[in-house]
C-alpha cells in the first residue's frame, strides 16, 4: 500500500478523525490577546486556566523588557550556529552557571527544547547493554527516548514502589549478564495527573541497588521544593538524583531546557548529545531572557507562594463540592467525571460559550474510554474571585452531565 493511502484510509489518527468537528475550538484553539488569566478566544474574552504560566511571568514587566532589549541588540539570529562550532556564547555559560546553582547541582547544559533535549539524554546516557526501568505513566518524550535505546527496559505501574524494587531486582540479573548499568527514569511531577513521582522512596533504594536516577521535572521547577528548586528538593533528595531535567516552558514561560549534574556527565552530554550537536544555539533572547527570569524566582519567593494560594483554594474548593481531583500534590488540576467524547465536549462548549471559562479537556485515546478529564492549571496571575466563579461554573456544568444533558452528538465547532 502508498503510504499517503494508508494515512488517507486512517483518517486522521485516533485523535485527528475528529479534527473537522474539533479544529479551532476542542483542538489547536487560538488564544489571542496578552499572555493571562484573561484571554480573547473567538472573540470574547474567557476566563482562561489551560497555560502552563504557573508564576505568572510570561507577561511580567521586566521580563518583556528583557526580552525586548535582547531582541533590539541581538536579533533573533545570534548565536549563528551550533554551540561546538560557533554558537557559544559568555551568556550562556552564565545561564548554566546560575541555573546549575539554583537546583543544587554543580554544572549544567542549556538544551533548546524540552521534549527533544530529554529524548536525546536518554540516547546519549544509554548504550545497548544498559538497562531502564520506568514509570508507567511517563511523558511522551521519555517514551520516544527509549524507542531509540537498543538494550532492554522494565516498566513498572505508576508510583508502585513494590513493583519498581521488583523490576530492579530483573534489571540487576540482567545487567549482571549484559556487563551494563542500569538507569532509572520518572518524573517529579506527572504533568496530567498532578501527583509526584516518589523520589525519596526511590533513592532509598539505591542502598539495596546500584543503579542512576533520572527525573523530569518539568512541572516542578519554580513551583515544588523551597524557592520553587523542584521535586528533588521538595522531598529533599537532589543529591539522590544523579541527572535532573527541566524545561523553561513552564515556569520559565519561554523556550529552552536544561539538564544538570555532575560536571563529568555534563562534559559528556555537551559532546555527545546528537540534538544540541547538530541544532542551532539557543536564540539570545531566550538565553538573556532566562537569565531575567531565574532572576525573578530566585528573588521573588512571593511568586510560588501567590502560587500555592490559588492551588490550594481551588483543590479545596474542588474537593469540598464533592469533585474527584485524584490524588495532585502539585498545582496541576485534574478534574475526573464519567462520559464519552461527545459528553465530554458538550461539557467544553457549555463552559466556552455560556460561561466564558477555557480550560482543556481530555478524553481517549489518552485516557480509558468512559473517563473525562478538565485540566486546570491555576498560576500566580489568578485571583480567588477566579476561583470562587470557575467552582460555581464547574458545579452547575458536573449537574448537567449528571442530569444526562451532555448525552447528544458532539458540537461542531471546527473552523469552516
Amino acid at each position: 500500500m502508498d503510504i499517503f493511502e494508508r494515512i488517507h484510509k486512517n483518517a486522521g489518527g485516533p485523535i485527528g478523525q475528529y479534527q473537522k468537528q474539533s479544529h479551532g475550538y476542542y483542538s489547536f484553539p487560538k488564544l489571542e490577546g496578552e499572555i493571562g488569566p484573561r484571554m480573547q478566544f473567538r472573540g470574547r474574552e474567557v476566563l482562561n486556566w489551560s497555560l502552563n504560566n504557573y508564576l505568572g511571568l510570561a507577561n511580567h514587566p521586566e521580563v518583556r523588557k528583557a526580552d525586548a532589549e535582547a531582541a533590539a541588540q541581538f536579533g533573533m539570529a545570534a548565536p549563528m550556529g551550533a554551540r561546538m562550532m560557533s554558537g557559544q556564547t559568555k551568556w550562556h555559560e552564565q545561564l548554566e552557571r546560575e541555573l546549575a546553582a539554583f537546583v543544587g547541582k554543580p554544572d549544567a547544559f542549556l538544551l533548546n527544547y524540552g521534549y527533544q533535549g530529554m529524548l536525546s539524554i536518554i540516547d546519549s546516557l544509554l548504550s545497548r547493554h544498559d538497562v531502564v526501568v520506568y514509570d508507567s505513566e511517563a511523558h511522551a518524550c521519555i517514551i520516544d527516548g527509549l524507542r531509540l535505546h537498543t538494550g532492554k527496559r522494565f516498566v513498572y505501574p505508576h508510583n508502585d514502589m513494590a513493583a519498581c524494587r521488583k523490576q530492579l531486582e530483573h534489571a540487576t540479573k540482567l545487567a549482571q549478564e549484559t556487563g551494563g548499568g542500569i538507569l532509572v527514569i520518572t518524573e517529579g511531577v506527572f504533568g496530567m495527573k498532578g501527583d509526584l513521582g516518589k523520589l525519596d522512596e526511590i533513592v532509598a533504594m539505591k542502598k539495596d541497588f546500584n543503579f542512576r536516577l533520572l527525573v523530569d521535572d518539568a512541572h516542578g521547577f519554580g513551583t515544588m521544593g523551597k524557592g520553587g528548586r523542584g521535586t528533588a528538593s521538595h522531598f529533599g533528595v537532589t543529591d539522590g538524583v544523579d541527572v535532573l531535567f527541566n524545561t523553561f516552558a513552564k515556569s520559565m514561560a519561554g523556550i529552552g531546557a536544561f539538564v544538570a549534574s555532575e560536571p563529568y556527565i555534563v562534559d559528556y552530554l555537551r559532546y555527545n548529545m546528537r540534538s544540541q550537536t547538530y541544532a542551532k544555539s539557543l536564540p539570545m533572547p531566550m538565553v538573556m531572557g532566562g537569565l531575567k527570569r531565574l532572576d525573578l524566582i530566585r528573588n521573588h519567593p512571593e511568586f510560588q507562594e501567590k502560587l500555592w494560594v490559588i492551588v490550594k483554594a481551588l483543590q479545596s474548593g474542588l474537593r469540598e463540592r464533592g469533585f474527584d481531583i485524584g490524588g495532585t500534590l502539585s498545582p496541576v488540576t485534574p478534574v475526573y467525571m464519567k462520559g464519552g467524547v461527545n459528553e465530554a465536549c458538550n461539557i467544553v462548549v457549555d463552559l466556552r460559550e455560556n460561561y466564558n471559562l477555557f480550560c482543556s479537556v481530555v478524553v481517549y485515546p489518552v485516557i480509558p474510554k468512559g473517563e473525562i478529564i478538565l485540566r486546570l492549571i491555576p498560576t500566580a496571575a489568578h485571583t480567588l474571585d477566579d476561583v470562587k466563579y470557575t467552582l460555581d461554573c464547574f458545579e452547575a456544568c458536573h449537574k448537567r452531565l449528571l442530569n444526562g444533558e451532555y448525552n447528544k452528538p458532539m458540537p461542531d465547532m471546527g473552523e469552516k
